[in-house]
């Protein structure tokens, strides 16, 4: 792995097809959702050619390792992308937090140098330059929570594209691997997102609006997805939608769909939120969007998209344990510094304990997702682990969150301290549906 990570391929040069077509009706499109606010995805983005050809497809499989006991030692290799990735979220991420947050946008240089870490090469197998031959969840958990224990909303962000390079390593085919990994491992990777939220209250991930139909050998996208991270900047969207059965050959029901932004039909808009503002969220649009058959990701089975699910549950986790245990690492020290009545406020027993419930919730948080996401490596069921991993961040981690604000009293309430953004960030990612893979 480490050599992988060392030794990036170059891919320079890629030959530039022109996928626009139908240029009429998409002028037409633009011009009716105008006065939505929608406006045409990144009509500038890059064209994705299959660079290479190969015997079969090279997906991701579970490692099965199974060491007899539960053990939560990280290997050699597992230390060192942690290491990289906290030292990476501590340098640059935890000083551009408030900026990006005000501005609602990522810098273009810490997305650079998320590629440099290796964050969207952990999804690509060996074959196409990447740095994994098997799945490893549980690296990308401790990746994401070093990334996290810096800023959540910067972290959602640079692994954005991991979680389309991550479903192509696991479920895409030889042409859609050939077509669009390549790029996940080179210097400029491209802006890509897993469009699955959408915009109604308690959204169920498989009871979709976004619908899909066929249409001879295409397919017909239509819907709008919300929150998706870096949207007016997307290259390359995994959308959600569902589908009626055809015939046997296509089970029905949710399934995942490969969209290029330069796809005719295909709207975004801003949709600043209460947190995740570094990720720029915004509405996906999708009019009549028309994607070729092999646009559908894993066959379309259902089997795909529930596993797809839990491994965004288990990356949400993942983030909002590193952005609590950034929480208590604040209060700790603040507590046992801040005097009141002449002694600190740590003395107090109301302090002590709500301090002490907080490590406690984190803990339980980070024993439950690294059991998931170990599961998921040894081939094993983990959807019910998931779950609870989920369950717990919506309701531990956004108390975690509150108790950091009411432990700095007004201090927490002002921008002078990072947890009034970590208690914004966290409620979000209770709420919060793909977008992750691990």
């Amino acid at each position: 792995m480490a050599i992988g990570l060392r030794a990036l391929n170059r891919f320079a040069g890629l030959e530039v097809v022109d996928r626009i077509g139908a240029r009429e009706l998409s002028e037409r499109v633009v011009r009716r959702t105008a006065q939505r606010g929608f406006q045409t995805a990144n009509a500038a983005g890059r064209t994705f050619a299959a660079v290479r050809k190969r015997g079969g497809g090279a997906r991701l499989s579970p490692s099965g390792e199974g060491r007899g006991l539960f053990d939560l030692t990280p290997t050699d290799e597992q230390e060192m992308l942690q290491g990289a990735a906290r030292d990476f979220a501590a340098s640059e991420l935890r000083p551009a937090a408030e900026a990006a947050d005000t501005a609602a946008a990522t810098p273009a240089e810490l997305l650079a140098g998320a590629a440099e870490i290796g964050t969207t090469m952990l999804g690509v197998p060996e074959e196409l330059g990447g740095a994994v031959s098997e799945r490893s969840a549980v690296t990308s958990v401790l990746m994401a929570e070093a990334l996290a224990h810096g800023d959540l909303g910067l972290a959602f962000s640079v692994l954005a594209p991991a979680a389309v390079s991550t479903a192509l390593g696991l479920w895409g085919d030889e042409g859609q691997q050939g077509t669009y990994l390549p790029a996940f491992v080179g210097e400029d990777v491209p802006a890509a997102a897993l469009a699955i939220q959408e915009d109604r209250p308690l959204f169920d991930p498989f009871r979709l609006g976004t619908v899909a139909r066929r249409d001879g050998d295409d397919w017909i996208l239509s819907g709008e997805k919300a929150l998706v991270p870096r949207v007016a900047d997307g290259e390359l969207f995994v959308v959600a939608a569902q589908v009626e059965p055809q015939n046997g050959s296509v089970p029905g029901g949710p399934a995942l769909f490969l969209v290029e932004a330069k796809a005719p039909g295909l709207l975004t808009k801003e949709q600043p939120a209460i947190g995740l503002r570094a990720a720029a969220t915004g509405r996906l649009a999708l009019e009549d969007v028309r994607v070729p058959g092999s646009a559908l990701l894993g066959g379309g089975t259902p089997e795909v998209y529930a596993e797809a699910i839990a491994l965004g549950r288990i990356g949400w986790a993942a983030l909002a344990l590193g952005t609590a245990q950034a929480a208590v690492d604040y209060v700790v020290p603040y507590v046992n510094e801040r005097v009141a009545f002449g002694e600190p406020v740590s003395h107090r027993q109301g302090v002590a304990f709500t301090v002490s419930n907080m490590a406690i919730d984190v803990e339980s948080l980070r024993l439950t997702t690294l059991r998931a996401a170990s599961r998921a490596d040894a081939g094993k069921p983990f959807a019910r682990e998931a779950q609870l991993a989920r369950r717990l961040t919506a309701d531990k981690a956004m108390s975690v969150g509150s108790n950091a604000v009411q432990m700095l009293g007004g201090h927490g309430y002002v921008k002078d301290h990072p947890v009034e953004r970590w208690y914004r960030d966290l409620r979000a990612a209770g709420v919060m549906e793909g977008a992750l893979l691990v």
